[in-house]
């Protein structure tokens, strides 16, 4: 395969510059299958029309035949950690309790009053029971009916047949999912193959750390989009080029519903103008960049003070200096851990709503949910860390709510990541105003930099018309 001839056709041609392959031939540690056998399937060209974005009568076929029958990220293990913990997860019209029962397991309860229709719970929490705040109706932790005020005045209703309405619940490596509607494909089989490619970076091993999310003026496909492809970088976020392989990430792609974007950093990107750079001011600009101390290289006591070597590149000092910082970190050995592992974007992402990053860093795991109109959604950021061998798994921080008008460096514990999501929030409102606006009516796509957003699409569709979900 002609890997890089920008004549090839039907969707195989790559940027110029080394290849995401070439690169993991060139790491400092033998790579995983995982990383080096690409996986990208030419899906067509057409366009995609402008109105899946903008439209009521399309969300509300979303909301009715895709939502119910997907597997949700709807929580993680350590949200909720002990017997009687629960979370509320609401997503698309729906609300849901999932509630930590007595032998560890969990289960996902509809979290609605079924007297007169209150929310039961607002808010994560801890509570045996579940009692409306409205007239005292409760439910056991375990949705079994507990007991009514004024039982006489209601001869009518069976308590046998009161229990909560529950949805199905799978767990996986800390991640915790619901489907509403039983049926269809395991929760494994539904994530193919990220739990073979996960389970060398153990989310289980990690808890949350810090959880933020925002209010987006644009439709939830919309936001997601922007993070399903990293060319958008030369014009967004320029400050990430002198160490970003933007045009150098492979864009692969899975069965329906599983793809990933692997971006490379500590090389330069093939947008810039490399005479006079050495790989040392690669290195200084990602240190300086990432808020570390560019100015003292040789002092041990700071495992991020990295300087390369004669012959050595940017990225394998910068993956050594990793390797070590996170070992100590950690109490994990990382010798075997590729440099990609150590300082790459590998964001995978789940259909419809979940993308979680893979490695051995800190991992970001994006969430979107639709809003109350197709013009808005929640998008949500988390980090994990991994807790140190031999501690305890802490409880996970709660999610902070930004509002609206709010922006994401409100929120200084995200650090660099608030300016960078700033810059995209400077694209997503204005993205909504002209699909609503558009003369054409539809959008294009590149074959091969925005082929995880075509394949998005295709599986939507498949939802849809009924080739998955209810109808299938």
């Amino acid at each position: 395969m002609a890997e890089r001839d920008p004549t090839c056709k039907g969707g195989m041609a790559r940027s110029p510059g080394i290849s995401w392959t070439e690169l993991m031939a060139q790491d400092s540690r033998p790579a995983p299958d995982s990383l080096t056998q690409e996986h990208y399937e030419y899906r067509g060209s057409d366009p995609i029309p402008a109105d899946r974005y903008t439209s009521e009568a399309f969300a509300k076929a979303e909301r009715e035949r895709m939502w119910p029958y997907v597997w949700q990220f709807a929580a993680r293990e350590e949200d909720l950690p002990d017997p009687g913990d629960y979370a509320v997860y609401e997503n698309a019209g729906r609300s849901w309790l999932l509630s930590r029962q007595e032998d560890g397991s969990v289960r996902a309860f509809h979290n609605v009053c079924l007297h007169r229709g209150r929310k039961l719970k607002r808010e994560t929490g801890t509570a045996d029971r579940f009692t409306c705040p409205f007239h005292g109706f409760s439910w056991n932790k375990d949705g079994s009916f507990a007991q009514m005020p004024c039982q006489w005045d209601f001869s009518h209703l069976d308590p046998a047949a009161m229990n909560l309405p529950e949805a199905e619940v799978d767990r996986w490596s800390g991640y915790i999912f619901l489907r509403e509607e039983k049926g269809g494909p395991s929760l494994r089989d539904y994530l193919a193959p990220l739990p073979e490619h996960f389970a060398r970076w153990r989310h289980e091993e990690c808890t949350t750390v810090i959880w933020v999310a925002k209010e987006v003026a644009a439709n939830w496909k919309v936001t997601a989009e922007a993070f399903m492809e990293a060319w958008h970088t030369v014009i967004t976020h320029p400050q990430l080029l002198p160490f970003t392989g933007d045009c150098n990430s492979a864009y692969w792609n899975w069965g329906d519903n599983v793809n990933a974007n692997l971006v490379p950093f500590g090389i330069m990107s093939p947008h810039l103008d490399a005479n006079g750079k050495e790989q040392q001011w690669i290195v200084d600009e990602f240190v300086k960049y990432n808020g570390r101390s560019a100015d003292n290289y040789e002092t041990a006591s700071d495992p991020f003070a990295v300087s390369v070597p004669q012959g050595m590149s940017a990225r394998e000092a910068l993956g050594a200096a990793m390797r070590a910082g996170y070992t100590a970190q950690t109490g994990y050995d990382h010798d075997h851990a590729t440099d990609a592992e150590l300082l790459d974007a590998l964001v995978y992402n789940v259909f419809p709503n979940f993308a979680p990053w893979g490695g051995f860093m800190p991992n970001i795991i994006y969430r979107w949910r639709p809003g109350k109109t197709p013009d808005t959604c929640l998008m949500e950021v988390r980090i994990l860390s991994r807790v140190k061998k031999g501690e305890p798994m802490p409880r996970g921080v709660p999610m902070k709510l930004l509002g609206p008008d709010d922006k994401w460096t409100a929120a200084p514990e995200l650090g660099i990541l608030g300016d960078v999501f700033e810059q995209d929030m400077e694209n997503l409102p204005y993205v909504q105003e002209g699909l609503h606006a558009s003369k054409t009516g539809v959008v294009q796509l590149a074959n091969y930099q925005e082929i995880r957003i075509r394949q998005f699409h295709q599986t939507l569709e498949k939802y849809l018309d009924g080739r998955l979900g209810a109808k299938a």
